[in-house]
């Protein structure tokens, strides 16, 4: 039976626990999610992300020096900063969370992505179709520009393009809070264990978006979406 469901979820947990090991020294003194884009940290842009589409509350699973991440909001009455442990893996940062997700449904994403995404035609695909969760589905970035040869002979350069026939998991997802009954506790794997189980048990959907989406994994990244803030008009600023 289908819990009743709520039109638009009011909350997003945003997952900011990791230190991020492969942007090397940036990490060494903040967590990852604290590294800067245009002055402030990217997670202050994926907050701003939901406050624009009208997602106002935020609780933030924080982990490696989650004392900082809870300083920087301490003032911000929207943002709640949850410390759920530094070892604990992504589903059970959200299980911890679940007596402070009151609502039948809730927001879920990253701290370390931004997108153009229409954040709210997310949540209405997902009170349309009817299953537990509804992740989003993006095209990767390509890491390195293309070559065009011909035989041994370069003939041209393209910048780095989405990789169009393939599609991973950006996150800005939608869940029930039933998802929580697919959670076995703090090793449990977001990626690797729940959202598997979800789709055996045919209970996830997939909102596919084909605009832009970039994730900050590396320092090339962070570079990279500094290059966009700086000219004026990031694609990810909709507010």
């Amino acid at each position: 039976m289908r819990a009743d469901r709520n039109h638009g979820a009011p909350s997003v947990v945003v997952l900011a626990g990791g230190r991020g090991a492969r942007l090397g020294r940036l990490t060494d003194e903040i967590p990852k999610p604290l590294v800067e884009v245009g002055g402030r940290p990217i997670l202050w842009h994926v907050l701003a992300c939901y406050k624009a589409a009208g997602v106002s509350r935020g609780v933030v699973a924080a982990g490696y020096r989650a004392e900082q991440i809870q300083q920087l909001f301490a003032a911000d009455a929207t943002v709640e900063v949850v410390d759920t442990g530094v070892e604990t893996n992504t589903g059970g940062r959200v299980l911890r969370l679940a007596d402070r997700l009151t609502e039948s449904s809730f927001c879920l994403t990253y701290g370390d992505g931004v997108s153009d995404l229409a954040i709210a035609e997310t949540m209405e695909f997902h009170v349309s179709h009817g299953r537990l969760a509804t992740i989003t589905a993006v095209h990767p970035p390509a890491r390195f520009g293309r070559l065009s040869l011909d035989y041994d002979s370069v003939v041209g350069f393209a910048e780095r393009s989405p990789l169009d026939t393939e599609w991973i998991n950006g996150g800005f997802m939608v869940f029930q809070r039933e998802v929580m009954d697919f959670i076995a506790g703090d090793n449990s794997s977001l990626e690797h264990d729940v959202l598997p189980a979800l789709a055996a048990a045919g209970e996830l959907k997939a909102f596919r978006h084909k605009g832009f989406w970039q994730c900050m994994d590396t320092v090339a990244d962070v570079a990279f979406l500094n290059s966009l803030w700086k000219g004026r008009n990031p694609p990810w600023r909709t507010w």
